[in-house]
């Protein structure tokens, strides 16, 4: 129980931090021209709308788009953090990330994004904003991944995985 406590935290704090360096390389994939609005905006917009609060500035909806991006990476890093630490997968950890952060981008992007009509389906999308989405995905798995397997708690007899 202390374990995943601790996993909890570990993962949530590497999802804070693999957020905040996916949010960079979005912010750089919006100056190719590709992005288009990103994503956390437009489910920002869809929530806003959904309770009828569209008259809301931009600047608010901004905030709320940020706030909810950290949230989503927080409480997918610590269920990340939680899994790993259970399944002791015989991969990098970093690999386990990116390969965790995958799954999320496919029921995003595939799933429940476009179920509720926010964005299109990845296949649907705007060309290249689903290449910068997977690959902003990966960055923030790989360093989720880097940041849980630095704290992983060792056991006498357990591999170290780096």
């Amino acid at each position: 129980m202390q374990r995943d406590a601790r996993a909890l935290v570990d993962g949530s704090v590497g999802g804070a931090i693999g957020t905040a360096v996916m949010s960079v390389s979005m912010m750089a994939g919006k100056q190719t021209g590709l992005m288009g609005e990103h994503p956390p905006e437009l489910v920002a917009a869809a929530v806003l709308r959904a309770g009828n609060r569209s008259d809301v500035q931009k600047e608010k909806q901004h905030v709320l788009a940020v706030v909810g991006h950290f949230a989503f990476g927080i409480g997918g890093g610590a269920l990340f953090g939680v899994l790993h630490r259970r399944l002791r997968l015989p991969i990098s950890p970093v690999v386990h990330g990116a390969l965790y952060a995958t799954g999320i981008w496919s029921v995003s992007y595939f799933g429940w994004v476009p179920a509720l009509g926010i964005m299109p389906s990845a296949e649907d999308d705007r060309p290249g904003r689903p290449l910068l989405m997977v690959t902003a995905h990966w960055i923030f798995g790989a360093v989720l991944g880097w940041w849980v397997g630095r704290t992983e708690i060792h056991l006498p007899g357990t591999p170290h995985r780096t």
